[in-house]
């Protein structure tokens, strides 16, 4: 009797509270762990801003318009990027030509239209997924041997790097389509078909002009990140100095991060100067397209 009335008058402790007492968010090992990842973040922060800092310092005296214009030459008052400006541009936009269309064709298959239980269709989403991560270096190589085989003699054109920067930007495309994929309700395609649409013309008609928003800010950024590569395009033979503009797939080239390598190497500290001019266009370029894929995802981006 005492045992129950004991059991009746002890206070009901809440749902979860051992949960919550021996909960590891607060302890010390947390705190400290913690700390150190904000303390990693502030250094990196803090030396980001210093590399910057000192790029526009260094290199606004020399950013005027004989950079834009000018060729390459062995004064460094009278050199320019003119060039790898323009060579940038034709690899960038052969680049967005033919890895775009391919890589949202193949989002589209693999979220709408692969059966996601078959073993071959999960083993390409995970390759897809590991392929994100691998060097870009190392799709250089892919695309010197695919030429190689193709019989091509001079490697350094514009299709050639088109074809390494395809490949290096080919999964993050995959991915963000798929996820904007995602993001549509199921209701639109399950509207759609029950109207009497098929599986296709609802996915052209409802879910990929939904998606496009996503689509686009993907795209674009994983076009920001082919122009700032050069690892793989120096594979491919890379010139350094080129005095002459682009006019065509199979034309020779040289890009912006190139050319800043080439300066950067230069023992004259004037060449570091049009390095850092460049740099600061390049940079400009980059701020540039992520503002556009900010504005496209604000603007356009539906609320579900």
């Amino acid at each position: 009797m005492r045992t129950i009335q004991r059991s009746v008058m002890d206070p009901v402790k809440p749902l979860g509270y051992r949960t919550k007492r021996l909960s590891g968010e607060k302890t010390p090992t947390a705190l400290v762990f913690l700390c150190l990842i904000w303390l990693a973040l502030a250094i990196s922060f803090a030396f980001l801003v210093v590399l910057i800092v000192t790029t526009f310092i260094d290199g606004l005296p020399m950013a005027t318009s004989s950079l834009l214009t000018n060729y390459p030459s062995s004064s460094p008052d009278d050199a320019g990027a003119r060039p790898a400006i323009l060579g940038s541009i034709w690899v960038v936009a052969a680049t967005a030509v033919f890895t775009i269309p391919l890589g949202v064709a193949a989002a589209i298959h693999l979220e709408e239209f692969a059966n996601k239980h078959n073993f071959f269709n999960r083993a390409v989403e995970l390759n897809i997924q590991n392929l994100a991560a691998v060097p870009s270096i190392i799709y250089g190589l892919l695309a010197l041997s695919f030429l190689s085989a193709m019989g091509f003699e001079n490697k350094n054109i514009v299709i050639g790097g088109a074809l390494a920067l395809g490949l290096l930007i080919m999964p993050v495309i995959i991915i963000a389509t798929r996820e904007a994929i995602r993001s549509v309700p199921m209701e639109i395609r399950q509207g759609s078909m029950a109207l009497g649409a098929t599986k296709w013309q609802t996915v052209w008609r409802q879910v990929l002009p939904s998606s496009m928003p996503g689509i686009a800010t993907g795209s674009i950024l994983a076009l920001s990140r082919a122009l700032g590569e050069a690892a793989p395009l120096l594979v491919l033979g890379g010139l350094v100095f080129v005095s002459f503009d682009p006019n065509g797939l199979m034309s020779q080239f040289t890009t912006m991060p190139i050319q800043i390598f080439n300066w950067s190497s230069r023992p004259q500290s004037e060449f570091h100067e049009l390095a850092s001019a460049a740099s600061i266009i390049l940079l400009l370029l980059l701020v540039l397209m992520n503002g556009v894929a900010i504005y496209i995802r604000n603007r356009y981006q539906k609320r579900w």
